[in-house]
């Protein structure tokens, strides 16, 4: 069941594999070979090993987000260019449930790992900034909270539900997505000490207090998971709305979303840019609530759509 795609410098890409607890390669050719397994990885619900993350220009380490026995994580993996080291702790605590897990990881151009926590199925998290669950964190590669962050913790922005998909623009905004509840997906841009309103509010709201969502849908649209951005739009792969949503990006702000793939693949949960330009969509058919057939699960290779 792969979750997230992350290309190295020299055009291949890893995934990994939320339920296997491994990490793989795969080619532009699509050949797939093993890069090790995740120790501490106790898959269940939605958890598992989840995100990755490479620190630019430094590949010696991949760092990734996974569901242990007791908490969620982040740890350090030694990576030598072929396979996996030691694996080393550097956040932990953060709490577990059957869903809601958060996951996404991704850093910016200054080394700062940022960290996607979900609410662990327990809403009130999110609007309490002494906690960590229902959160996005900015951590340094050691797990520490960078100076200059908001609420003094690792804290960078909260009032989320469940995060799965982070990407940047070429301005450097950071653009999320949002799992909603009973009614609104969210596409959002995450501001510095923003709050997005989960559990009070869910889509858009006039209380000045919330962060206005950039683009929404409804749950049974989108259940977006990964994100990717190229140029000008924005990628969102949906699980439960089985389809790629490309949403036109205007600065911080973003157009009527356009659904490609609807129905053709299954449930989509990873995308990300190649090197070369194109799009890697993973699905997401064996995971329990999908409908699995004898090619699945698998990343498919498309064209950046006009």
């Amino acid at each position: 069941m792969p979750w997230a795609i992350v290309f190295l410098a020299d055009g291949t890409a890893l995934v990994t594999q939320r339920d296997d607890a491994s990490i793989v390669r795969v080619t532009a050719d699509g050949d797939v070979s093993a890069v090790g397994d995740v120790p501490g990885v106790a898959p269940g619900g939605e958890g598992g090993l989840q995100g990755l993350a490479v620190a630019p220009g430094d590949e010696s380490a991949l760092y990734a987000y996974l569901t242990g026995p007791e908490d969620n994580r982040v740890v350090r993996l030694a990576f030598d260019g072929e396979r996996l080291g030691a694996a080393e702790p550097i956040l932990t605590g953060l709490d577990k449930a059957f869903n809601h897990q958060g996951g996404a990881l991704t850093f910016d151009r200054r080394g700062h790992l940022f960290v996607a926590v979900g609410d662990a199925a327990n809403a009130d998290t999110a609007q309490d900034r002494d906690t960590l669950n229902g959160k996005i964190l900015r951590i340094d590669t050691q797990g520490r909270p960078v100076a200059g962050n908001p609420f003094g913790n690792e804290v960078w922005s909260y009032g989320h539900r469940n995060v799965e998909g982070l990407a940047w623009d070429e301005q450097g905004r950071l653009w999320a997505s949002e799992f909603g509840a009973q009614s609104t997906d969210e596409l959002n841009v995450i501001v510095k000490g923003g709050n997005y309103g989960w559990p009070t509010v869910e889509g858009n709201s006039d209380d000045d207090r919330f962060v206005r969502p950039r683009a929404t849908w409804s749950t049974a649209e989108a259940s977006p998971a990964g994100v990717a951005v190229s140029g000008d739009r924005a990628f969102v792969a949906a699980l439960r709305g089985e389809r790629l949503w490309q949403v036109p990006l205007r600065g911080s702000s973003a157009g009527r979303p356009r659904a490609f793939l609807t129905g053709e693949l299954g449930r989509l949960r990873s995308v990300a840019v190649a090197p070369d330009g194109s799009l890697w969509v993973g699905t997401s058919n064996t995971d329990g609530r999908g409908r699995p057939d004898r090619r699945d699960d698998r990343i498919v290779r498309v064209a950046i759509f006009a």
